[in-house]
């Protein structure tokens, strides 16, 4: 199994970076805006549509509050995976600011080298708006 990891330094506060995570019907609005252009919910899963028009449903597994850290697998997505899920957990740090680490577990291995891919694409994308005080004051 392939298994990627971001390290992804912020500048929103621990509170405020697993705010915008635990909001997760926002991810293209509050997270990753510009990599996910579209977002909706139908009950725990989201159908997000990326930059590039492909489209995933991905399920929420656990939203952790108490150890800020959100669990989701991708139950229907273009890459034809057999497995795939992901967490992000925000941990604070000295400066005020988050370290987010991101991982994925992906099968077939071959499909490693594409997610990691897309994963920091989407890994900028959150570094932007989790440093922005524009999309976390919500404007």
């Amino acid at each position: 199994m392939a298994s990627i990891r971001k390290d992804i330094i912020v500048t929103a506060t621990p509170d405020q970076a697993w705010e915008a995570l635990a909001d997760y019907g926002a991810v293209h609005r509050r997270v990753a805006p510009g990599f996910v252009v579209e977002c909706e919910t139908d009950g725990l899963d989201r159908v997000i549509t990326f930059h590039n028009g492909a489209v995933a449903r991905e399920r929420l597994v656990t939203a952790d509050a108490e150890h800020r850290r959100l669990v989701y697998t991708v139950v229907e997505g273009p890459l034809g995976a057999t497995h795939h899920s992901a967490s992000v957990e925000v941990v604070g740090l000295t400066d005020g600011g988050s370290h987010l680490v991101w991982i994925t577990d992906v099968l077939p291995d071959e499909l490693g080298p594409i997610v990691d891919g897309l994963m920091a694409q989407g890994a900028e994308a959150m570094t932007a708006a989790l440093s922005s005080v524009e999309v976390l004051e919500g404007r």
